[in-house]
């Protein structure tokens, strides 16, 4: 059985494609220095967390998803060091269902690694990737636990609070990590230098990229996509929203247009910062291990203006729209220049 366990269950939006990249683009130094990073690639940790949550049709994302978190399980209690699991969609668990998953590891050392940021960046961030895969909500919209049915978007996954008092409980305090995400002015490579100090590696034996995995869209361009997202009736298989309208549209073309960043309403600003001081709190009282500024969580009372989506104008959406068509026609040209349109 492996020595410890360290389940980086998330949050959303919290840097966790970038330290994920870095995990799987080392996967063979991760192995030299004696750690397991179960499974074959990310998606399997995509499935072991959508299968811990008891989502029905798994089958229909890939043939081999359903059996996933078993598979993952089996190979940590096969091996002999550290073990490493990682997604953010973990964090949407109910009580029990994370505390099965800690029971099943044992007798290893379970540690929680929870990636985290201020509330508000999480509601904008969490909303514009929503809609990144296929989601119609308007922002002013988004409330409750899931939206749209779908449990990774929502506070269910938002809220550090909620996923404190679900997850924390089966630990330790001593072994639960929060890592708030480094300001502005940190080094590039500073998230993965925190997340690899909690997990005992040697962050320079890892290469680190500089830029963001998850580029942002301009608060026009987000609301552009969210209007054009209910004419894609075909795309509504999660591969084809992730390939074609998430990454395609949203990160392959939109992403180049510049934007202004997103705004949230006055009611959301302040829920938002409810939320926060509720998890500091929490954080505070029980001790938890916290890596980076604790006060980076709230939402800073001095917020500089914002344009909301809703207070996009027809001009501004048709301006992104003109030139998202003549973008999507050079490629066309250049991924067809052998033959011509039919």
């Amino acid at each position: 059985m492996a020595s410890q366990v360290f389940l980086h269950i998330g949050l959303p939006k919290t840097g966790t494609t970038y330290l994920q990249s870095v995990l799987w683009g080392s996967k063979r130094a991760l192995t030299k220095d004696g750690y397991l990073l179960p499974g074959q690639g990310h998606r399997e940790h995509l499935w072991a967390a959508l299968e811990l949550q008891d989502r029905p049709h798994l089958e229909r994302r890939d043939p081999k998803a359903p059996g996933a978190l078993a598979r993952l399980v089996a190979a940590v209690q096969r091996h002999k060091g550290p073990a490493i699991l990682s997604h953010e969609f973990m964090c949407g668990a109910g009580r029990d269902q994370a505390g099965q998953l800690i029971e099943s590891l044992a007798p290893a050392e379970v540690h929680l690694v929870i990636t985290a940021r201020d509330t508000l960046g999480m509601l904008t961030a969490g909303w514009a990737e929503y809609v990144k895969n296929g989601g119609t909500k308007p922002l002013a919209e988004m409330r409750g636990e899931r939206i749209g049915g779908q449990g990774e978007f929502g506070w269910r996954t938002w809220d550090l609070a909620g996923v404190l008092r679900r997850w924390a409980r089966h630990v330790p305090p001593a072994r639960v990590h929060v890592l708030p995400m480094p300001g502005p002015g940190a080094p590039r490579d500073q998230h993965w230098r925190n997340f690899a100090g909690v997990l005992g590696l040697d962050p320079d034996r890892y290469d680190a990229p500089d830029e963001p995995r998850n580029p942002a869209l301009g608060v026009v361009q987000i609301e552009l996509l969210r209007r054009v997202n209910p004419r894609l009736t075909a795309f509504h298989k999660p591969v084809d929203r992730g390939t074609w309208i998430r990454g395609y549209l949203a990160e392959k073309h939109l992403v180049r247009q510049a934007g202004e960043r997103l705004g949230a309403d006055d009611g959301q600003i302040a829920e938002c910062r409810e939320r926060a001081d509720r998890a500091v709190a929490i954080i505070e009282r029980r001790g938890y291990h916290v890596v980076g500024d604790v006060e980076a969580l709230r939402v800073p009372r001095d917020l500089p203006p914002r344009p909301r989506p809703d207070a996009v104008s027809d001009t501004e959406l048709l301006d992104a729209a003109t030139t998202l068509v003549a973008d999507l026609l050079a490629d066309a040209r250049r991924t067809g220049r052998e033959g011509h349109p039919t």
